[in-house]
C-alpha cells in the first residue's frame, strides 16, 4: 500500500486541528482516539452534521470565520465550514484528508436564499478522507433537523463508500454539475472568487446577507415518509 504525505494529515491556516477548540471538540465526540479509524470518523462526521448548526444567513466567510478553530467554536456555519471542520478533526486523528470543491444543484433552500444566490445552482464544498486504501467523500452538511423541515433524508456516512448525493424526498437527489477538484487546504481566494462570480448577491463584505434563517423560512413538507 503506498504511504500518503504527511503533510495530509498536518495541520494549516484552516484546518487549525492543533487549536484548543478543535481538540475539545474531538474530546467531546471520541472517546478513544486510538480506536478505529472508521468508526471515529464516522463519529466525527455525525457530531459535524447534527451538533453545528447549519447556517447560510450571516456566515462569516472571513479567513479566520473560515478556520475550523471558529467554526467549532460558534457551532455554526455551512457547508464551506462544515467541510473544514470535518477534514481537520479527522487529521488530528492521523485520517488524511482534503477539501473537494463543485458546483451542484440544490434541494435543500428557501425561495429567498434562491432568490439571494441567483437560482438552484450552489457552489459546495465537502471533504475527501483516506480510509482502509481508498478516498471517500463525505458531505456532513445539512443536519436531521433541517433536513425533517425541507422533507430530505439526512445524509448518512459509515466511512466506506461515498456520501456525496444527497437523498431528497420525492426521490430526487443533490445534482453535481462540475468538479473543481480536492484541494489541502482552504484555497481561499479561489473560493471567494467563485462564490463572487457565482453568487454576487449572496455576500455583503467578507460574509453572507443577513437577516434571516434557513430553518425559518422552511416550507414544512406535507408528507415525510419514515
Amino acid at each position: 500500500m503506498t504511504e500518503l504525505p504527511s503533510h495530509l494529515t498536518a495541520p494549516t491556516e484552516f484546518l487549525d486541528h492543533q487549536s484548543e477548540a478543535v481538540q475539545n471538540f474531538i474530546d467531546e465526540v471520541v472517546e478513544d482516539r486510538s480506536a478505529d479509524r472508521r468508526l471515529n470518523a464516522v463519529k466525527l462526521y455525525y457530531a459535524v452534521r447534527d451538533t453545528v448548526h447549519y447556517e447560510v444567513y450571516g456566515a462569516d466567510l472571513s479567513r479566520e470565520g473560515l478556520k475550523a478553530s471558529s467554526t467549532a467554536t460558534l457551532r455554526s456555519g455551512f457547508c464551506l465550514h462544515k467541510s473544514v471542520l470535518f477534514a481537520a478533526a479527522v487529521r488530528a486523528l492521523g485520517i488524511p484528508s482534503r477539501l473537494v470543491y463543485g458546483d451542484v444543484r440544490n434541494h435543500l433552500a428557501s425561495p429567498r436564499l434562491i432568490e439571494h444566490i441567483g437560482g438552484e445552482v450552489f457552489f459546495h464544498g465537502l471533504t475527501q478522507i483516506h480510509l482502509e486504501g481508498r478516498w471517500v467523500k463525505a458531505t456532513p452538511v445539512f443536519n436531521k433537523l433541517l433536513c425533517r423541515l425541507y422533507g430530505m433524508r439526512p445524509l448518512e456516512f459509515d466511512g466506506l463508500s461515498d456520501s456525496l448525493h444527497h437523498p431528497h424526498g420525492n426521490g430526487g437527489a443533490m445534482e453535481f454539475l462540475k468538479d473543481h477538484g480536492a484541494f489541502d487546504d482552504l484555497p481561499y481566494e479561489f473560493v471567494m472568487t467563485s462564490m463572487r462570480r457565482a453568487h454576487p448577491r449572496f455576500l455583503e463584505g467578507t460574509g453572507t446577507v443577513s437577516g434571516g434563517s434557513l430553518a425559518s423560512e422552511a416550507v414544512p413538507p406535507s408528507v415525510l415518509s419514515n
